[in-house]
């Protein structure tokens, strides 16, 4: 094992005992959120220990199997050890490419949990529709992960779709999982309400961000503009007889949030208030990553909703990733959260690329 490898293991370990140790200090149990913090990086820690101990054995085990073939003169025996060495060779070989993944600097933001932005693009009304089935999706993969979905704001169009949903995804390491969502979804198909059996091409946005907090980026109150409206319905009737909707700009960019889904004016405000705070974050982060050109060629396009990332065609019952050229088959099954395979392979090809730039 090359020695600066050997000397991350060495820290790890350090670290591990000293999380361990903290996670026995009342002061530490009292205080949930950091408690939940030390706990993610106790189990990710669990397992890295894990993977070195399994290396270490083999690596035993195979000094072993060459001392046996040096020192035994019995043919037989000695075919037997090497069979059992090159086998240990190539566990070893399998097991350092593990141990350079594991050692890769793990991104902050993949424990925060995630706000989806998903809104309609070019296609009308099929668009929407499509729009509406990736929120399905995305809740059903998120049901099979244990996680929260709640709804902080949507708008529905005519026939059952979207124009726009915003959600907040929550739970463990959801970040890690959904982060290589973001950027245009194509999708190709017969619309039902297409006669002639035509094929449309219609696009979805999907905008995919780390939920903020207060020591991520603080905003002066004094940069906000905060109106109450009454909120509405579809074609615009009230559905409130009180101002309960709430509008927010950020004075400094004009970005604007509007949250009327809740009977609450309070409530309204506080989901505002945590799109707008996560969509500043999002913001900050796509500078950094386009000033930090090694942080660019590491990265597989998270970030960039301009980006067209996947085309689902369901005519060929194909499904392309086209930042990692992969294709899946089997489109009704992925449309029911079926996308472990799919954030696999995002996540082998994401440390792979890494690796490259260790």
């Amino acid at each position: 094992m090359i020695k600066h490898i050997a000397e991350k293991i060495t820290q790890l370990r350090a670290r591990f005992s000293e999380v361990e140790l903290a996670l026995q200090d009342p002061a530490v149990i009292s205080d949930v959120s950091k408690l939940k913090k030390l706990a993610v990086e106790f189990d990710e820690l669990k397992s890295k220990m894990t993977l070195f101990d399994r290396y270490q054995a083999v690596a035993d085990a195979l000094e072993e199997a060459e001392a046996t073939i040096t020192a035994n003169e019995d043919a037989e025996f000695t075919a037997l050890a090497k069979e059992e060495a090159d086998r240990l060779r190539t566990d070893l070989a399998n097991l350092d490419t593990e141990i350079q993944i594991a050692l890769i600097p793990p991104d902050p933001l993949d424990l925060k949990d995630t706000i989806f932005e998903i809104r309609a693009g070019a296609g009308g009304d099929e668009s929407g529709l499509f729009a509406g089935e990736l929120f399905h999706m995305y809740s059903l993969y998120a049901a099979s992960k244990g996680w929260q979905v709640s709804v902080i704001s949507s708008s529905r169009t005519g026939i059952g779709g979207f124009k726009e949903i915003i959600f907040e995804i929550t739970g463990q390491k959801v970040y890690s999982h959904m982060k290589y969502e973001s950027g245009v979804h194509r999708v190709q198909r017969v619309p039902e309400t297409e006669k002639a059996g035509r094929v449309h091409t219609s696009t979805v946005t999907v905008a995919v961000m780390p939920e903020a907090e207060e020591v991520d980026l603080k905003i002066n109150p004094n940069d906000l503009r905060i109106d109450v409206f009454r909120s509405g319905g579809h074609g615009g009737q009230s559905v409130n007889t009180t101002d309960s909707a709430v509008r927010i700009t950020y004075l400094p960019t004009g970005m604007i949030v509007v949250c009327q889904d809740e009977k609450s004016q309070h409530k309204n405000k506080a989901k505002a208030l945590k799109v707008l705070q996560s969509r500043l974050l999002a913001m900050k982060l796509e500078e950094d990553r386009q000033k930090n050109s090694a942080m660019r060629r590491s990265q597989i396009g998270t970030g960039d909703r301009s980006e067209k990332i996947r085309t689902y065609n369901f005519p060929q019952d194909r499904m392309t990733d086209h930042r990692i050229k992969a294709n899946w088959s089997n489109l009704p099954k992925i449309m029911e959260g079926n996308l472990d395979p799919i954030v696999d392979a995002m996540r082998a090809a994401d440390y792979n690329q890494q690796l490259q730039n260790v």
